[in-house]
């Protein structure tokens, strides 16, 4: 039950777990963090699938700064999640951990074009040999892990070869945590924030039995006039059942679990690896 507990500290880890995005309705997105903590399931995703291409000033390394400023649990007290009262403990509380973007040159990508007239987006075009910005998952992912679990706590982080929308972190006693992307949107605004969303399935394997369940993440990144820091985000992570859980249609597609935080990037020289 500790190490259940301890998983819901690591909810940020979907942050740097993007991949190839639809865009969402002009607003969507904002407006969903405009609304917090009054939120419901979002709809309007599409299935994930491939790389996110992020904007180019988010290329490079980066020592992140982590704060969470707020949490809800808004069913509660009927439905609360483990681990939550404890999470309590972490508000305002920075959490430092490095992160890398990086370019990738990805055959057969494609870009969307915008009619000049209209606006509206047409065919896709297939650009060959086309340089993406992505992020680094393996690398964002472990030392994001080892920065909440502890060091000791977390052997590694795996990408499934064939898909970077599923991965897997192996922990000490025999346990994993498996996610698994299913859905996903992005936003531009007119003030130039890029905002990302994106749903997936968790698998906490190990314990007595297997824990299952199901997180939304959205995060508006802000490129600022600064180098100290360069960009600020703001993420809220929702927490939803699972089917399997006896209290799934007591919840009624609503989140059980609301978890706000505040980022800060800080441009770094440091490339080194996490130890495995």
């Amino acid at each position: 039950m500790l190490v259940i507990k301890a998983i819901w500290s690591f909810c940020l880890v979907i942050l740097f777990l993007l991949g190839w995005s639809c865009e969402a309705t002009a607003g969507e997105l904002s407006e969903r963090l405009a609304n917090f903590p009054q939120w419901e399931k979002l709809t309007s995703v599409q299935p994930a699938s491939g790389d996110l291409t992020y904007p180019d000033w988010m290329a490079g390394n980066w020592l992140v700064t982590s704060k969470l400023v707020d949490l809800v649990a808004p069913l509660a007290p009927d439905i609360v999640t483990p681990g939550f009262e404890a999470n309590r403990r972490q508000l305002n509380q920075p959490v430092s951990f490095q992160v890398r973007f990086i370019k990738q040159r990805l055959r057969g990508a494609q870009r969307q074009r915008r009619s000049p007239v209209s606006g509206l987006k047409i065919i896709p075009k297939i650009d060959n040999n086309l340089p993406i910005l992505i992020a680094d998952r393996a690398f964002n992912s472990l030392n994001l892990a080892r920065a909440y679990l502890g060091d000791e706590a977390v052997l590694s982080v795996k990408i499934d070869p064939d898909s970077p929308n599923r991965q897997i972190t192996l922990l000490r006693g025999d346990r994993q945590l498996v996610s698994l992307v299913t859905a996903r949107a992005t936003e531009t605004t007119s003030d130039g924030k890029f905002i990302t969303t994106e749903v997936f399935q968790q698998l906490f394997k190990g314990a007595s039995r297997p824990y299952f369940n199901s997180v939304e993440s959205t995060t508006a990144y802000s490129k600022l006039s600064t180098s100290n820091p360069a960009i600020e985000a703001d993420q809220v992570t929702a927490v939803y059942l699972s089917p399997q859980d006896p209290d799934y249609f007591t919840a009624n597609s609503r989140p059980v679990a609301l978890y706000r935080y505040h980022l800060e990037f800080f441009p770094s020289q440091l490339p080194t690896t996490p130890q495995e």
